[in-house]
C-alpha cells in the first residue's frame, strides 16, 4: 500500500489555510483528509466542559493550562496525521507554526515522509483587514504570529491569497502533487535552536 502524502499548509491565522484545505478535500482528483490543531484543542475543551460542566474549585492562569495541555494535544495531532499518512491516506495539515519548539516536532516527525510545504502567504495589511472583517478572532492575532511564521524561505511551493482565490490556490496544490516533482523543503530546513528563557 502506498503511504500518504501530507500537504502542510504554513501560514498565519486569517491566512487562507482553511478556506484552501476545503477546496481541497471538495475536489475529486486527489482524495484528502482535513486535519486542524483547533479541532483537537475544540474537541477537547467540549469533552471537558460535558464532562466537568460545574465550576472548578479554584481559578486557574490560562499560561498553566497551556503549559499542562499544550504538547500534549500537539503530540497527539502529530500522532493522528502520522497514522494516516501510514495507512494510505493524504492529509491536509492546517496549523501555525509561531514557535521553534512546534517547528521541530513537525520536523521530527514529518522529515521522511512525502510532505509538500506550502506557504500560504499574505501581507500584514490585509490579514489585519481580514481579521477585523471576520470577527470571530483576537484582534491582532495575526499580526503577533507574521514574523514568526514567515520566517521560512524554503517551501515546496507558495500560493499568495491576496492573488490567487482558494479554488486557484487548490488547483496550484494539485498541479504541483500531479507534475511528481520531488517534495524537498522538508528535507532541507534544519531544525531550530530553542532558547531556554
Amino acid at each position: 500500500m502506498k503511504q500518504g502524502i501530507l500537504v502542510f499548509l504554513n501560514g498565519t491565522s486569517s491566512s487562507g489555510k482553511t478556506s484552501i484545505s476545503t477546496e481541497l478535500i471538495n475536489q475529486k482528483e486527489i482524495p484528502f483528509y482535513h486535519l486542524s490543531i483547533d479541532d483537537f484543542f475544540n474537541n477537547y475543551n467540549d469533552f471537558i466542559n460535558n464532562k466537568f460542566p460545574d465550576e472548578p474549585p479554584r481559578g486557574i492562569d490560562h499560561q498553566v493550562v497551556s503549559q499542562i495541555l499544550d504538547d500534549s494535544i500537539l503530540t497527539l495531532y502529530l500522532a493522528t496525521i502520522k497514522l494516516l499518512l501510514e495507512l494510505g491516506f493524504n492529509v491536509v495539515a492546517d496549523t501555525v507554526l509561531n514557535n521553534d519548539k512546534r517547528f521541530n516536532a513537525f520536523l521530527d516527525q514529518f522529515f521522511d515522509q512525502p510532505t509538500l510545504f506550502i506557504g500560504v502567504i499574505c501581507s500584514k495589511e490585509e490579514l489585519i483587514r481580514r481579521e477585523q472583517a471576520r470577527g470571530d478572532r483576537q484582534i491582532g492575532l495575526a499580526a503577533s504570529q507574521f514574523s514568526k511564521v514567515y520566517r521560512f524561505n524554503e517551501y515546496d511551493l507558495e500560493v499568495n491569497t491576496e492573488e490567487l482565490n482558494p479554488i486557484e490556490c487548490a488547483e496550484k496544490i494539485l498541479s504541483f502533487i500531479k507534475s511528481d516533482r520531488d517534495y524537498s523543503a522538508f528535507k532541507k530546513i534544519s531544525k531550530k535552536e530553542i532558547s531556554v528563557s
